[in-house]
């Protein structure tokens, strides 16, 4: 009895908090000069670091989402077995992951009227969807009901701020968030957007800074804005796009700012990766707004 939380590859958990939560998660697809592959294997380390190889050699990478065939297996398997079933999805405003999954979920629950079978759009992407799994996690293994752990993220959703940078105007280009002229441009005069992912689950230009340095203090800036007090006690989340360096300098410029000792480092994955490319550097943490 009980029930199991399943997320999807989008999250950018580390294996390590997968495997001490118990967590399932949908691998999305991407594919490499035509070869398919998973942006996460259970069981397997993935080199991210060579991924991001690839994109600065300029593969054509181009991205999908989790076969259904399997998605469904997994969900039966759980289901099978007297298991209710949350899953904690992808923002429908970046991907059609949710509404694929949902749909599959809504068939499964006419099969399985024994059991519950719910999903709720996190409107978030990376980092923040994957912080307010780990919220979501650490309320089951506490002894939230699943009732109370979707309302949870339902409620707080739109209070887990994103504030991303990245760091060549092209890949935003290619993904069709700016202009091929705004990227020439931004480019030739070192131009760095800072970015957020709004109430409607979509990811949005919000200022041009000139220099990455100052795009990685601005994320900070937003956080000293916006982010719930007491901010010292919250749990943050940063993601890369294989720039550990810029990662561990905003997390210091946090720590020593605000206080924070929870932060938590990992890579953005393959799939969000591809549209915001090398040198993506991403900040999460609960605040009063998006």
């Amino acid at each position: 009895m009980g029930y199991q939380i399943i997320t999807d590859s989008s999250c950018n958990l580390t294996v390590e908090t997968i495997n001490e939560f118990g967590l399932e998660v949908l691998p999305l697809t991407f594919m490499i000069d035509g070869k398919q592959y998973q942006s996460f294997l259970k069981g397997q380390v993935v080199d991210l670091g060579q991924f991001y190889a690839m994109m600065r050699e300029g593969k054509m990478i181009t991205t999908s989402l989790p076969n259904l065939v399997d998605s469904e297996k997994l969900m039966r398997e759980h289901l099978d077995a007297g298991t209710d079933v949350l899953y904690l999805g992808f923002s429908s405003g970046l991907s059609g992951t949710f509404e694929a999954i949902t749909a599959m979920m809504g068939q499964l629950a006419a099969q399985y009227p024994e059991r519950q079978v719910v999903s709720v759009d996190t409107l978030a992407a990376s980092g923040g969807q994957g912080l307010l799994v780990w919220y979501a996690a650490k309320m089951a293994k506490e002894g939230a009901s699943m009732g109370e752990v979707a309302k949870w993220v339902e409620d707080n959703r739109l209070h887990l701020a994103h504030w991303f940078t990245v760091d060549d105007l092209m890949f935003l280009f290619r993904g069709g968030r700016v202009s091929k002229t705004s990227a020439w441009a931004g480019t030739l005069l070192n131009i760095k957007p800072v970015l957020h992912v709004d109430d409607e689950g979509h990811l949005i230009p919000m200022e041009k800074v000139r220099g990455r340095k100052k795009s990685m203090n601005q994320l900070i800036d937003h956080m000293e804005k916006t982010a719930n007090a007491p901010v010292a006690d919250q749990t943050v989340f940063i993601t890369h796009g294989d720039c550990i360096e810029d990662a561990v300098y905003v997390a210091e410029k946090i720590r020593e700012k605000f206080g924070c000792q929870d932060i938590r480092i990992n890579y953005v994955d393959p799939v969000i990766g591809a549209h915001s490319g090398p040198g993506t550097l991403a900040l999460f943490f609960l605040a009063s707004q998006r």
